[in-house]
């Protein structure tokens, strides 16, 4: 049958695309996990809120799947016992070639806020300093960073 005679209302809703799962290893502090749980408690909610919406049912279920499979492939990794080298879950603090101090906490990819001061472990600046320690220089992009501090 032609396209021409399909209501094209409905298809929208079938045809949104799932929300694309990294392929890197899914590493989560304790308080990830927690968090991802929240969030499918949170859909599970919303879910049942959206009776007959089609078009909610369909955002919140893609939305359902996807941390369903992120809480599926979860890797805990606990607090490091020291940070005398970066590692996953540590707090570093740089100072850039500019003279300007950061400090970020690595963290999981779902975790990372950037603004609040944590950091993507599959980040171009975490994959940078991991395993490094403190007075290390590593090249960041175009610039030079320098490991001041690890907690």
């Amino acid at each position: 049958m032609s396209r021409a005679f399909v209501k094209e209302t409905d298809d929208a809703v079938e045809d949104l695309p799932e929300r694309p799962v990294s392929p890197a290893p899914n590493f989560v502090t304790a308080e990830g996990l927690a968090a991802i749980e929240a969030e499918i408690a949170r859909l599970n909610h919303a879910l049942a809120l959206a009776g007959e919406d089609r078009a909610a049912r369909a955002i919140i279920g893609r939305d359902l799947r996807y941390w369903t499979a992120r809480r599926g492939s979860a890797q805990i990794v606990p607090p490091p016992s020291d940070c005398e080298v970066v590692r996953f879950g540590c707090t570093v603090t740089i100072v850039r070639d500019d003279g300007r101090r950061q400090s970020f906490r690595i963290v999981g990819e779902d975790e990372a806020d950037p603004e609040r001061g944590t950091l993507s472990h599959v980040s171009p600046l975490a994959r940078a300093v991991l395993g490094k320690e403190v007075g290390d220089e590593v090249r960041v992009g175009d610039s030079i960073v320098e490991i001041v501090e690890i907690a």
